[in-house]
């Protein structure tokens, strides 16, 4: 379960309870992984940045001229959104920045992301967060013993806005207010520390909700364009911001990817999972062991590699000889499951050319990875392959009013 598609409803409740070249091939799409009838999406080029001499090589047009590029990628958002032309400009800059090639495909990619994940809208609402949030502060008085009577008290102290923090949490509505909030707490009341433990239970935001980790490590590949007067949490929240590393997320990583499909499952699972999923996928079909394909090859605790090997590598480790690796060499590779490199890896190759071997034909090399989103705000089971082809159908959608 990945930690972005946690909304904040459930990140409250974990924070109170105590959570650049492609591969070279681009295997053809199975019927299996799409829902029936659906068409395939528009395929992305692997290398998504603009070439030096201003061409792409799979012939798609770059907008020569800013205007003309703003205009267009207005004319691709949804007549009904408010500001197309504010949200435009702030795509169109965070294309040029990362430099993503300027396509309709592209665009339509970051538009159907927008749509889906807030309804283009900076700092989209939750419902239902203050009732949300005043059950997992008495969960989380109760796993201290801390009586409710010094939460109620505590929460009628007057916070930095003026109101009190019993105020705040009944108008809460959005994730930057329940991230302000947390931060107030934890640094104004007398029980915020022992209670929340300095966390801030907000750990994705804005209008494509990116990670807030995600956005750290982004900023320390690549400088960040715009000035940064307030903390980088605060600017995933601002438009231009969530716009800019939402793109990086979706865009800025080759893929070895024919269909659009499947690098918007990576979106919602975290990047290669598409890749990694079909691996687990083979590596059952080689070995006879029950995998499930989620895109994890290994445990991960609090966002990093656990100790405790996962089913993946203990089923590696079985066929440590007919790989002709040790197990730290497997554990190294495996290491790499996140990037690129993982694709390009020895033990990716063994493991395909034995199940290919005994599948007796060439197995898919991209697989949609089979997550169950879980979250007090869903009202019905949601999943990330669900998630993709909600997406595409909004892109498809997106690519049409480009076509008019």
């Amino acid at each position: 379960m990945r930690s972005r598609w946690i909304h904040v409803p459930l990140l409250v409740a974990t924070l109170l309870a105590g959570c650049s070249s492609a591969p070279i091939f681009a295997p053809a799409t199975t019927a299996a992984s799409r829902s029936a009838g659906e068409p395939p999406g528009p395929p992305l080029p692997r290398d998504l940045a603009r070439r030096a001499d201003g061409r792409i090589a799979s012939g798609w047009p770059i907008s020569v001229h800013e205007h003309d590029g703003k205009a267009r990628i207005a004319r691709l958002i949804n007549p009904t959104v408010r500001d197309r032309a504010g949200w435009a400009e702030d795509l169109y800059a965070a294309f040029t920045h990362l430099k993503i090639v300027h396509a309709n495909e592209t665009y339509c990619a970051a538009i159907a992301i927008i749509e889906q994940e807030s309804a283009f809208q900076a700092d989209p609402p939750v419902p239902g967060l203050p009732d949300i949030v005043r059950r997992e502060l008495d969960r989380r008085a109760e796993r201290y013993g801390v009586p409710k009577m010094l939460i109620a008290a505590a929460l009628k102290t007057n916070s930095a806005t003026g109101r009190t923090y019993e105020q705040r949490i009944d108008a809460l509505r959005t994730e930057k207010q329940l991230s302000d909030l947390f931060d107030d707490m934890i640094d104004d009341l007398p029980l915020g520390r022992q209670l929340l433990a300095d966390y801030n239970p907000v750990h994705t935001g804005g209008p494509m909700q990116v990670g807030v980790s995600f956005a750290e490590q982004q900023v320390q590949e690549r400088r960040y364009p715009y000035p940064m007067p307030r903390a980088l949490r605060d600017e995933l929240f601002t438009r231009r911001g969530g716009v800019y590393f939402g793109t990086a997320m979706l865009l800025d990583y080759p893929a070895p990817y024919d269909d659009i499909l499947y690098r918007l499952a990576d979106y919602n699972a975290g990047r290669y999972s598409s890749r990694n999923a079909a691996f687990q996928a083979a590596l059952a079909r080689w070995t006879g062991h029950a995998l499930v394909p989620d895109g994890d090859l290994l445990r991960y605790q609090n966002g990093r590699p656990s100790e405790v090997p996962s089913q993946v590598e203990l089923a590696l480790r079985a066929q440590a000889a007919a790989l002709q690796m040790s197990v730290p060499q497997i554990r190294r590779e495996l290491l790499l499951e996140k990037s690129a490199a993982f694709g390009d890896s020895p033990l990716y190759a063994r493991v395909f050319a034995f199940a290919d071997k005994a599948a007796g034909s060439a197995l898919p090399r991209q697989m949609l990875p089979r997550i169950d989103l879980n979250s007090p705000k869903f009202e019905r089971r949601l999943t990330t392959e669900g998630f993709a082809h909600r997406v595409a159908q909004r892109q498809r959608a997106c690519l049409t009013r480009g076509a008019l």
